[in-house]
């Protein structure tokens, strides 16, 4: 089995010393570089071919953000699953992180359990955000004066939400709604394999890089209001 090639940025170095013994002691992973900034992390991340890169938001210099976007808009690190890190639970920045092309966020205080977790979820094409996480996603957009079905991003997704079949559309809204393929299949009365392939076609027509993709488009389109209460 070829190991999950990892990289890690943040510019504690004394975090990336603990996370690169944490990584480098499971026997399916290993750390491939480490950098200090956003701009090191995008070089190492073309240079080491990394599968995925644990992201500092906060970063001197380049940020977690800003290196994000970079890697997400380069054709040859289309491979790249980003899984942000942040110091609370909901980050002021998780939302545009989300939009930049990351997989998913961790809380640093998550256990090293989790940690991996996260790891395995990235490099196995899947977002890491748990209902908890949607849940958090959804309270920073409203907290950050989001208005779901308005601006921009409704005209363009309405042609694409268009070409979703109802059963794929109703897949999108649980997605957003924070359920696993199990709940939704239980829910549905349907296979996790039928739900997956439901997902895997709504990403491809809405052009969404993963499952997190999904959940913001969900939202800015105005396909799912978010609940105030």
């Amino acid at each position: 089995m070829t190991p999950i090639k990892v990289l890690l940025a943040d510019d504690q170095a004394l975090l990336r010393s603990a996370f690169r013994i944490l990584v480098d002691s499971e026997p399916d992973m290993q750390v491939v570089g480490e950098a200090a900034d956003g701009a090191e992390a995008v070089a190492l991340a073309r240079a080491t071919g990394a599968d995925v890169v644990l992201m500092d938001i906060r970063m001197p210099g380049t940020d977690g953000l800003t290196a994000t976007r970079m890697i997400s808009a380069d054709p040859e690190l289309a491979d790249v699953r980003i899984v942000m890190l942040t110091t609370f639970e909901v980050d002021e920045y998780v939302v545009q992180s989300l939009r930049a092309g990351a997989s998913g966020f961790l809380g640093k205080g998550a256990e090293p359990d989790e940690l991996l977790n996260a790891i395995r979820i990235a490099a196995g094409g899947e977002a890491l955000l748990s209902p908890a996480a949607t849940k958090g996603l959804i309270a920073t957009f409203l907290a950050q004066g989001g208005s779901a079905g308005e601006g921009p991003d409704v005209a363009e997704y309405s042609e694409r939400l268009a070409a979703l079949t109802g059963r794929e559309r109703e897949v999108l809204v649980l997605v957003a709604g924070g359920h696993s393929n199990d709940q939704i299949a239980e829910r549905l009365v349907v296979s996790p394999l039928t739900v997956k392939t439901h997902v895997n076609r709504a990403m491809a027509k809405l052009g969404a890089r993963d499952r997190a993709q999904l959940v913001v488009i969900a939202y800015e389109s105005g396909l799912v209001r978010p609940r105030t209460e």
